[in-house]
């Protein structure tokens, strides 16, 4: 290993509170290498972020800075950070180099840079001991960060299909998702005793019923089946730990299980993003807490006018989801939260109207469509509604649409004997939707029906730890 490095000045250990990894450039010249720059980049986010009292920035945020020509001290007032690290990953052959700086953000001062030449089997070690080193320059020690738990020998060739894995997965597409499972598949197949593996197809289990047409008894049984076997193998995974508590929210409705499991995942990776579906107030924390990590994703912004919304704060949930409005027009769901309020206050034309953009910009989703259904029953746009209804239906009949959606279009119709009937079904379906039952202002029309008593009582929504 050839290694430089230089410190300056030490003090600037007092006041790094907050860093960034901005994405290592991948000099390689080969596009097909990305997944390897990218990879060391969320190993070096996440293994920075295991230091006490430091503030790491979610990749979601910094990946928006690949190739960007702009200012250190522009990027670091952007994502509100004391230091950014940067740095760029070469492959070739079998060997794999390393460069990375740290830089003090204000004054765009590099304090301390070192360059690694390994061995491609060795980049296990490899992204943990510039984890390490960083730290030293930081917080003068390095206990926080443990040297790498897989110390195990490991085929270069799984970690290298686990990292294309994170790379599909981390696209946010049902294409994305399906290339994850081959290459998750892939990795396992080389080496079936590979926790992070399973905690990645764990992962893309428990998203499918969001990004596809997937029903959730197809996937989350197998999510949860896959988390199990990671934990098993390693106890430690923050990842494995949030893949079950999605399954425990989203499909088991055990919600002191799941709360469990996000606070653990939480203890294992202090900088994770992701919060747990809670009352309105603590979901405020958890948002405040998720933007500080990750202030540039739009939807972790959006996420905070959807709470005002579930909290009936329609004023304050408009005001925020405009902001958004303003950033990005192109972004749908600001317009479907601005929907919701809309129709809620009783605008009804201006309710469909938002709608109207959000499926003009996201496509004839089953959600949007059956949130316009539901508009255009309570604006008196029977016809229209009506017209939804059946799209749903015979949609409903070739892939898989929840009927919780279903139902909202008969509660915009005033017909509640059958939106009842469609949250049982809804029920008999495990839909994720179910989640929000307690919290969706659309289905107050049925809270004094002891019919729709039973149903919270059977999904738990009653409990103390339930949302809302």
């Amino acid at each position: 290993m050839f290694a430089r490095h230089w410190l300056r000045d030490r003090s600037i250990r007092a006041h790094v509170q907050s860093i960034a990894v901005l994405p290592l450039a991948n000099l390689s010249q080969d596009p097909g290498q990305d997944y390897l720059a990218d990879g060391l980049t969320e190993a070096l986010t996440t293994n920075l972020g295991k230091l006490s009292a430091l503030r790491v920035i979610s990749r979601t945020s910094t990946a928006q800075y690949k190739g960007t020509k702009k200012s250190i001290p522009e990027i670091a007032r952007e994502l509100h950070v004391d230091a950014l690290v940067e740095g760029a990953v070469m492959r070739s052959g079998d060997r794999v180099r390393i460069t990375a700086q740290l830089i003090e953000a204000p004054a765009d001062r590099h304090v301390w840079a070192e360059t690694y030449d390994r061995d491609v089997r060795d980049v296990l070690a490899l992204q943990a001991d510039v984890a390490r080193a960083i730290a030293v320059q930081i917080r003068g020690n390095l206990s926080s960060i443990p040297a790498p738990h897989e110390a195990m020998p490991l085929n270069h060739e799984v970690y290298e299909l686990y990292l294309k894995g994170r790379y599909a997965r981390d696209e946010g597409s049902e294409d994305g998702l399906k290339l994850a499972f081959e290459y998750f598949r892939q990795a396992l197949e080389k080496d079936p005793q590979y926790a992070p593996a399973y905690a990645g197809l764990a992962d893309c289990y428990a998203h499918l019923p969001f990004y596809s047409e997937t029903r959730p008894a197809e996937a989350f049984p197998k999510a949860k089946a896959a988390a199990l076997k990671a934990l098993q193998l390693d106890q430690t995974l923050a990842e494995a730990h949030a893949s079950m508590a999605y399954v425990e929210t989203y499909y088991d409705w055990n919600w002191p299980g799941a709360e469990a499991e996000f606070r653990r995942a939480l203890e294992l990776d202090p900088n994770y993003a992701e919060a747990p579906l809670g009352r309105v107030e603590e979901a405020r924390a958890e948002l405040k807490r998720a933007q500080e990590l990750d202030p540039l994703s739009l939807l972790v912004q959006a996420n905070s006018g959807v709470i005002s919304y579930f909290g009936r704060q329609y004023d304050q949930a408009i005001q925020e989801l405009r902001q958004i409005n303003r950033l990005d027009p192109k972004f749908s769901v600001p317009y479907w939260g601005l929907g919701l309020c809309y129709e809620q206050m009783g605008v009804y034309e201006e309710a469909v109207t938002q709608l109207q953009k959000a499926i003009d910009l996201s496509g004839r989703g089953a959600n949007g469509i059956a949130s316009l259904g539901h508009a255009y029953g309570l604006a008196g746009r029977r016809g229209e509604a009506l017209k939804i209804l059946l799209e749903l239906e015979e949609r409903a009949k070739k892939s898989y649409v929840s009927s919780y959606q279903i139902a909202l279009v008969y509660l915009g119709l005033h017909r509640n004997d059958e939106a009842l009937k469609q949250l049982e079904n809804a029920y008999q379906e495990r839909s994720t939707l179910l989640t929000y039952l307690k919290m969706d202002p659309r289905v107050d029309p049925l809270r004094s029906d002891p019919r729709f008593e039973d149903l919270l009582r059977r999904i738990g929504l009653t409990h103390q730890s339930a949302p809302l």
